[in-house]
């Protein structure tokens, strides 16, 4: 059984996937790339059986899902590819129009946290595609993510960035975690042993990752528009595992998230094993 195993196209997950495939960790998975939205559509709907997804996708699906233990996208501060981008001060965007991007469930809802449990303004939300030019002709300000917003962080912005990893942090003392990976409950019943592999494969992908970090960013520097010194700050911010104050600040998210009715209950944790 070649398992179906999902991979967001952003540099964000890149160290992991970029060890599986110089450590030849891929030869018995079949990967698929798309954006963390799609990915996770393709899981529930059954085309695909492994696949990183955005956190607040799981609680909303958990009844269907497992997570793999020790496994996410997190920072404990900063994160660099999460941002609003304003024309204002964020204090000042109450009504005024706020283009959400399409492509992360998980941003958006962090994103109107952050605004309105922070800041105190309810802005006018819209869901768009991620173009900041085609964005602030209707907005005022943007949400941003994955590559979009590292381009904006690494450039001369002319407007008010704001770090949403850095904002959740300052405003709630918790780490905020971003994507998780998941496996469906009726393929990890029916291939423990395969499920068993991947986890494998990923476990000694991250160790390699954060044991090589310096060769990683200047291989990708290679073909991305970053400087090996910019990938490995954004590499070094990020977190890959998921230990307990993680998950903490995971269940905090949802909590908040509940009570903006962006989520119906806070599921339990439940790891596949």
């Amino acid at each position: 059984m070649r398992p179906r195993v999902g991979h967001i196209q952003f540099l964000n997950c890149l160290p992991l996937y970029h060890m599986l495939v110089k450590k030849g960790l891929l030869l018995d998975i079949d990967l698929y790339k798309d954006t963390p939205a799609q990915l996770c559509e393709r899981l529930l709907a059954g085309s695909l059986d492994i696949s990183p997804v955005p956190s607040i996708e799981f609680a909303r699906h958990a009844r269907d899902l497992l997570l793999l233990p020790g496994i996410a996208v997190s920072s404990r501060g900063p994160v660099m590819s999460i941002v609003l981008v304003s024309k204002v001060p964020l204090e000042e965007l109450d009504g005024r129009p706020v283009a959400l991007a399409s492509n992360s469930r998980t941003s958006q809802v962090l994103a109107r946290l952050v605004l309105e449990n922070r800041y105190g303004v309810a802005p006018a939300y819209f869901e768009s595609p991620p173009d900041l030019g085609e964005m602030f002709r209707e907005a005022d300000a943007a949400l941003l993510i994955g590559d979009d917003a590292l381009r904006i962080v690494a450039a001369a912005c002319p407007f008010h960035v704001y770090d949403l990893g850095r904002e959740w942090s300052a405003m709630t003392g918790h780490s905020m975690v971003y994507a998780l990976w998941a496996v469906r409950r009726d393929f990890a019943g029916r291939h423990p042993d395969s499920v068993g592999r991947v986890q494998q494969a990923f476990q000694t992908s991250l160790r390699e990752s954060i044991a090589d970090i310096d060769a990683i960013a200047r291989d990708i520097a290679r073909w991305e528009p970053f400087s090996p010194a910019f990938l490995k700050q954004y590499f070094e911010t990020l977190q890959f595992d998921f230990e307990p104050d993680l998950q903490q600040g995971l269940l905090h998210f949802y909590g908040l998230a509940r009570q903006i009715n962006m989520l119906a209950a806070v599921p339990e944790l439940v790891f596949w094993k």
